[in-house]
This record gives structure tokens, C-alpha cells and sequence, in this order.
């Protein structure tokens, strides 16, 4: 499919200051061997194997998630129980860490997709789809800046285009401004992180049942 592969293309070809980008880089401070770049790209590969129905767009890449799974709200403990569709469970730990990473909005993610039976038809994508950390510290988090949130738009063109029929739900403000440009947006809910999880979990039941009903 000529979108996918561009879509592939873009996110491959990312370089910047103070980001990681999981699947073209291998961080040396938590990557087991064999873990790195390739897998999270085949992993991705796996998760986008399918006709989904709805796709859910965050904010971006985060330390204990994307960046060691490669699949955006999606953690390496998750991927460990085989809780991920289409995603086979790795064989052993994908990084170095003595347990396996485990990031609170992936597991609410997830358990709020199987609750509404919508696990299995979702794809999940970022605003900003690398990992934006500290200076210097690869395990943190920071907000991407308005810049960054810009250097986005071509990867998720190329996924909508891949997708052309695919619901897409903002899943925070910043996915939501991106969202508006494109003329997608089918709904906005709250992020699940910093207390936002029941909130999260409320909206997009409510988006559920409107989907539903039609």
C-alpha cells in the first residue's frame, strides 16, 4: 500500500534534538538486544495489519511506553501478557529494566477498548509520533513544543490516507488542534493522564454508544 509505505517512510527518516525516535534509533539505556529499532518497526507493521474502524490520536511517544514498545499507548508489559491484537507476545523482556515497563494511560487504554469490544478494530497513532524527552535523560517525558506538533502532519497524512475510512477520535488537546486541520475529527476525549482516566473512560463510551447507535 503506497500510503503505508510512505507513512513508514516518514516516521523512519526523523531526526532531533532531545527525541527519540523508536523506530529508527536503539537506546543503549534500556534496549535489550534484538529489541531495538527493527522490532518496534515490525511491531507497528503488526499492529496496523488490519481495516480499522477507529483510530485513537494522542499526544505523543512516552518512555515507559512507544519507546520501548513502538506502538503508541502501549507498554512493554501489556505486549508481554499478549494483551495487544494482532501483536504476538515477545518471546522474553524487550529492555533491560529488572520488570517490565508498565505506562498507567496504556494499560487504560486498552482496558477501555476491550470493555467496549472496539480492542480489536483500533489503530493508535500520536500527534507528534517520537518520543520527546529532557536534555540528556532518554527515561523522561516533556510536552512537544508547537513546532514539533507540526512535524506530524506528514506522518498522519500519510496514515489517514492509508485509512481513508477510519474513524478518528483526539484523545487530548493537542491531537484535537492537529486533528482540526485535517477536517477529522470525530470526537475529542480527555487524556487519561494526571487524573483524566475516568473522564476518559466516559467520553469515549458516550462516542461508543453514538457509533453504535447509527
Amino acid at each position: 500500500m503506497p500510503a503505508l509505505a510512505a507513512f513508514i517512510r516518514s516516521i523512519g527518516a526523523y531526526r532531533a534534538a532531545n527525541v527519540f525516535n523508536p523506530w529508527a534509533e536503539r537506546d543503549p539505556g534500556t534496549d535489550r538486544r534484538g529489541q531495538g529499532a527493527g522490532a518496534r518497526l515490525a511491531r507497528l507493521r503488526a499492529h496496523l495489519d488490519c481495516a480499522p474502524s477507529l483510530l485513537l490520536l494522542g499526544e505523543a511517544a512516552g518512555y515507559q511506553g512507544c519507546h520501548v514498545s513502538g506502538i503508541p499507548f502501549t507498554s512493554e508489559r501489556l505486549l508481554l501478557e499478549g494483551a495487544i491484537p494482532r501483536v504476538d507476545a515477545p518471546a522474553g523482556p524487550l529492555s533491560t529494566r529488572p520488570s517490565p515497563w508498565s505506562e498507567p494511560s496504556a494499560t487504560i487504554v486498552w482496558d477501555t477498548l476491550r470493555e467496549l469490544g472496539l480492542a480489536g478494530r483500533t489503530i493508535l497513532w500520536n500527534a507528534f509520533p517520537w518520543h520527546p524527552h529532557r536534555p540528556g535523560n532518554r527515561q523522561s517525558n516533556r510536552t512537544p513544543t508547537a513546532g514539533e506538533i507540526g512535524e506530524g502532519t506528514a506522518p498522519l497524512a500519510a496514515l489517514l490516507a492509508a485509512f481513508p475510512d477510519v474513524r478518528v477520535v483526539a484523545v487530548g488537546r493537542k491531537a484535537e488542534t492537529l486533528l482540526r486541520d485535517f477536517g477529522r475529527v470525530e470526537a475529542a476525549v480527555r487524556h487519561p493522564a494526571m487524573g483524566g482516566a475516568q473522564r476518559f473512560r466516559a467520553e469515549l463510551r458516550a462516542f461508543a454508544r453514538r457509533i453504535h447507535a447509527r
